[in-house]
Formats: C-alpha cells, structure tokens, sequence
C-alpha cells in the first residue's frame, strides 16, 4: 500500500472496524472502489474501474486484521464481502496477495464456524503465514453446512483461485481430481 493511502483516509470510521459487521461494510467501501476507480480507498492516487490492485488488497488486509477483530474469527459476512470483490475486479495488479488474503479468510471463516480453533487474524491472514500451517487439512470436523456454502460461493463464478480451490476439494476429500473438475464436482456433490 502506497504510504499516503492509509494516512490519507486512516481517521475514516467506516474503515477502521470495531465489529465484524462494521469490518463487512468497510470492505463493502473497498469493493465499491474496485468497481468504480472512486471513493475513499482510491483518493489520492490513479485508479481504474474493474481493477484490483495492491493498494486495493492493502485495504483489505487492513480492515481484516484491525486489533479489535484479531482475537474474533473472520464472519460469513466479511467472507462474503470478499468474494463480492473478487468478483468486482475484472483485471488484477496484486501479484495473488488477494487470492491468498481470500483463501486464508475463507478457511479461518470454515474452521471457526464448524467449531475448530484458529489462530488471531493477524497471524492467519499475515502473507508471510502458509495457509497450511493452521487450515483444516481434511473434512473431519468441518460441518456440512458451512462446505456447502463456501461451495455455493464458489459455484458459477469467474474463480481464479487455485489456493481456494485446493483448499475446498481438499476439505470434500478429492484433492486428486484437477482443479479444471472441482465446481462440476462442487455442483454433483452437494
């Protein structure tokens, strides 16, 4: 993230959470900004329409790992709100930190919403942390419910994801299929 950004908008309210649900509005903002090159995560410097970028992803991050979520686990909503983003961009400039922010927030989300420990956000979603380190690495444990959601997320988009994907055929117990299989799977298997 370019060192002005976040000093330039950083007093703003709606993008310093204090909640899960006011982290999903912030990055409702992000995802705004995404899609319009406008608003307060893009002041100050060029930005397109439809493109996410590295200081985008920043944002993201930033929001994610605010200090007074870091001990909650990342929410349905928060998750949602990034995959919402994820399909607002339409061209990226990030070098995969955003695939690999959404793989690590939807995995902290399934874990702690099937009742199995996670790490603080800061350590789960820190980019230097491999996903592998603290993810469920098979299905036991991980309930159905939150599967198929993640699942339905997944299911008829434009996902590009290939830690995502792994990291769900995984938790269904196919990681031998190719991933070119996994939403035709998703979609027989649920």
């Amino acid at each position: 993230m370019s060192a002005s950004a976040p000093k330039a908008i950083g007093q703003s309210d709606a993008l310093e959470p204090s909640s899960c649900d006011s982290a999903a509005s912030a990055l409702a903002i992000v995802r705004d900004g995404v899609i319009t090159g406008e608003g307060p995560t893009t002041s100050g410097r060029v930005h397109f329409s439809r493109v996410l970028d590295a200081d985008d992803v920043a944002w993201c991050a930033r929001i994610l790992t605010a200090s007074a979520l870091d001990h909650m686990p990342v929410s349905r909503a928060e998750a949602e709100a990034l995959f919402a983003i994820d399909q607002a961009a339409t061209e990226r400039h990030d070098d995969g930190r955003f695939d690999d922010l959404l793989a690590k927030a939807v995995a902290h989300h399934t874990a702690a919403a099937s009742g199995l420990p996670v790490p603080p956000r800061s350590v789960a979603l820190a980019q230097d942390t491999d996903i592998a380190s603290w993810a469920p690495a098979n299905a036991r444990g991980v309930r159905t419910d939150v599967l198929e959601w993640v699942a339905k997320q997944m299911r008829g988009k434009r996902q590009g994801n290939r830690t995502l994907k792994a990291m769900v055929a995984t938790l269904v117990g196919v990681s031998v299929l190719p991933l070119s299989q996994l939403p035709s799977m998703i979609d027989i298997g649920m």
